[in-house]
């Protein structure tokens, strides 16, 4: 019988991490997008996703499936081996997987979006080389288009590092109305790997945009690298409505030279979301980054507040 779906939406934890970690398998410039066509390997990738829609099933809340085609632009798509014709066909696999997925939990949980993910054109930890707003959209607009086609539920830029980028996605958005959630990725300090901060972040683009963003995101920083940011914030904050941390407390420097698995400590990792839920007054989406597995998001629905 199907759930009445409470306000929270869960979405899934850190994919990469957990292919590589827990499943033992190789992800070439860190792309799970291949999988989808390994006969051998794409079922790993079904069930990682079921272990989090019976998480929402079990707690009654919604879920967001996300596209594994957070690599799936042009440049790491080139460095796959895959040219222009063959990325448009993996992305458009990709929601396929997804859209099969929803049908199979559809009569049990109430909302289950679709959505196409979009990554950083270079590295999600530092800005290499930077792009304008008008670059970025012209660059991102392969992805877009394919998923608008595909007719998914909003497309989603994950770990975006510098504003132009995001903006850039957003405009290639807008130009296809299709709605888009943007995420990004903090240093230590709280602030974009460019230096930029998270309130520029926001309201530059909402300016720029007229408020096109369905909502935004920090993923792939820990709560204790921004929550002091978010005492006293004024209303920008009331954007910030989806979480997707990492397990681990450590540096984006330090987690990329690490070999081993920093699975964080996942209690208090619950105990901060409870907390992030009095700070950010619209959060509602919650997922995991690096580290996480579904053991993290059960933890963080063990504490948070599901109503």
């Amino acid at each position: 019988m199907k759930q009445k779906t409470k306000n929270t939406i869960l979405t899934d934890g850190g994919l990469e991490t957990d292919l590589i970690f827990n499943h033992q398998i190789e992800l070439e410039h860190f792309a799970a997008f291949p999988l989808l066509e390994n006969t051998d390997q794409v079922q790993t990738l079904e069930n990682y996703y079921r272990e989090y829609l019976e998480l929402a099933k079990l707690n009654g809340t919604g879920f967001i499936l996300e596209s594994p085609t957070w690599r799936a632009n042009l440049d790491w798509g080139k460095a796959l081996g895959y040219d222009e014709k063959n990325l448009k066909r993996v992305n458009k696999l990709a929601i396929q997987k997804m859209q099969q997925l929803k049908q199979e939990y559809k009569t049990c949980i109430e909302n289950v979006m679709v959505s196409g993910q979009i990554g950083p054109r270079g590295d999600g930890y530092r800005v290499e080389t930077a792009m304008d707003a008008a670059e970025a959209q012209a660059y991102h607009n392969l992805q877009v288009q394919v998923f608008m086609a595909a007719k998914v539920d909003m497309v989603t830029a994950i770990t975006m590092t510098y504003i132009d980028e995001a903006l850039g996605i957003v405009e290639s958005a807008k130009m296809h109305k299709i709605p888009v959630v943007i995420s990004f990725t903090l240093e230590l300090d709280g602030s974009l790997p460019s230096g930029e901060t998270l309130e520029q972040a926001i309201t530059t683009i909402d300016e720029a945009t007229e408020n096109y963003p369905k909502y935004y995101m920090i993923n792939c920083a820990h709560p204790t690298h921004f929550m002091y940011l978010l005492e006293g914030a004024k209303c920008w904050k009331n954007r910030i409505q989806g979480l997707r941390a990492n397990a681990s407390c450590k540096s984006h420097a330090e987690l990329d030279e690490s070999t081993e698995l920093d699975v964080g400590n996942k209690i208090e990792l619950g105990q901060l979301h409870k907390e992030l839920q009095q700070l950010l007054p619209n959060l509602e989406v919650f997922g995991g980054c690096c580290g996480t597995d579904a053991s993290h998001i059960k933890a963080i629905c063990d504490h948070i507040s599901l109503v």
